[in-house]
């Protein structure tokens, strides 16, 4: 089990923790009330990649030990730093839902063989379980998705045991869809368009054969002397 230890902070206080490369933070429970702590910032992010926001981690440095875990982290939007962190103290027995990530492995052979596209309707999965059951990332395998109707459901998951999910078990988690070509839309024709401007091109053309050629040119006799 990853292991965190704190120290009790002055509410208010949150620059001068971050001054000193510790991260404010706040630690609170079903029956425990809201305390705020600093943690080591350097500790906080390596406890972070190792355990997720699923894993439990040891809380110490506050008396008695508390199993938490990390419930939400509020990160800098310029640099991506951790600026604050809840921590949710758990008691014991005690049930919790979390969204567990979900990592896709292995290759399709609808996507390999038969040109079919892999379309991942679910990123995470919302499951519920005692904390020391929770999977940190749940790992879906493709390898099952062989024709283009194949489609993998959240009752297809391996799930850790005691831990259940609370999205309906029909639901589709990944799918093979197919490439459709849209068809070339083709404008329809106006006959009687055509028609008309045919009609008019004959007119036009029998109007210049019928017509009466120019008169020539009246020459002007110059007055003799």
């Amino acid at each position: 089990m990853t292991v965190l230890k704190a120290e009790k902070r002055e509410s208010g206080k949150a620059k001068e923790a971050r001054k000193g490369g510790l991260l404010p933070a706040v630690v609170y429970g079903r029956k425990e009330p809201s305390q705020a702590i600093a943690i080591s910032l350097l500790e906080f992010e390596k406890a972070l990649h190792e355990a997720g926001e699923t894993s439990v981690i040891e809380l110490q440095g506050l008396g008695a030990s508390k199993d938490v875990l990390i419930h939400e982290v509020t990160y800098d939007v310029l640099t991506g730093q951790p600026l604050h962190a809840d921590f949710y103290a758990i008691e014991k027995g005690q049930k919790v839902s979390v969204a567990v990530p979900l990592e896709f492995e292995g290759v399709s052979p609808a996507v390999k063989d038969l040109g079919g596209i892999l379309v991942k309707v679910m990123h995470e999965l919302e499951v519920e379980g005692e904390p020391k059951h929770l999977p940190r990332v749940l790992r879906v395998n493709i390898e099952s998705l062989a024709t283009l109707e194949s489609q993998i459901h959240v009752k297809d998951l391996p799930l850790p045991s005691g831990v259940v999910p609370k999205e309906d078990a029909e639901e589709v988690v990944a799918m093979i869809s197919v490439a459709k070509e849209e068809p070339v839309e083709e404008v329809p024709m106006d006959v009687s368009q055509i028609e008309m401007s045919v009609e008019r091109g004959k007119k036009e053309e029998e109007g210049v054969e019928g017509a009466a050629p120019a008169a020539p040119e009246a020459k002007k006799e110059t007055p003799k002397a």
